[in-house]
């Protein structure tokens, strides 16, 4: 039997430094693994696997909340009040039925058509008319239905302003005795032309301070 020849020395030298050069590499490999892990550490991170959150619950269909029905907005076209109407200036103005006044009274009449007239009118007396509609043609005449059984020294007249009892009259009627204080005449006088919507004053004057003139209704006339 044949003994097999023993390897070199030179041999055993070549496989121990292989043996040594993969175990240096090996703990390097480990060392950069642990230097990673350590990195990784420090900067916050970590190994442990984030933990899903369960999904939602399902909504159920009977449990979705109610809405309520959205209004559809109005169309109903804006309304607006009618314009009141004046008093025409045309048709016959009772007495009576002024607006406001200083100094007369009211007594009923035997004039046509019965009712009431304005008596007792002495100087600084006067009737005030609201919201007389003249139009858009104006008025060139007044015209009343009075009754007078005053003295012919009174000179007893009607001014007619506009306005104001202060302004200027446009017109003014001298009040002649008729015979009677129901004994009932129409006269009238001419005015400056007025037109439109205007409060109407009728400022009566005399010459003494006794009464003049009894009035039941007068009306303007283009």
């Amino acid at each position: 039997m044949t003994t097999p020849a023993s390897p070199p020395p030179g041999v055993y030298h070549s496989r121990s430094r292989v043996t040594r050069n993969r175990l240096a590499l090996a703990a390097a490999g480990l060392a950069l693994v642990l230097l990673g892990y350590l990195i990784g550490r420090l900067q916050g991170g970590s190994d442990t696997p984030a933990i899903a959150a369960p999904p939602p619950a399902p909504v159920s269909a009977s449990a979705a909340p109610a809405t309520e029905p959205t209004a559809e907005p109005s169309t109903a076209p804006a309304t607006t009040e009618p314009a009141t109407p004046g008093k025409d200036a045309y048709a016959a103005l009772q007495a009576e039925a002024a607006s406001g006044q200083q100094g007369t009274d009211v007594q009923e009449t035997e004039d046509e058509g019965g009712g009431q007239n304005v008596g007792w009118i002495a100087a600084g007396d006067w009737l005030r008319f609201d919201d007389v509609d003249f139009g858009d043609q104006p008025a060139k005449k007044f015209a009343a239905r009075v009754a007078s059984d005053a003295n012919e020294g009174s000179n007893g007249r009607i001014e007619i302003r506009i306005d104001s009892p202060a302004n200027a009259p446009v017109g003014t009627l001298s009040a002649r005795g008729t015979g009677g204080w129901q004994d009932w005449a129409s006269q009238e006088t001419d005015i400056e032309p007025t037109k439109g919507r205007h409060t109407v004053f009728l400022v009566f004057a005399a010459d003494n301070g006794d009464e003049f003139l009894n009035l039941n209704y007068f009306a303007f006339v283009r």
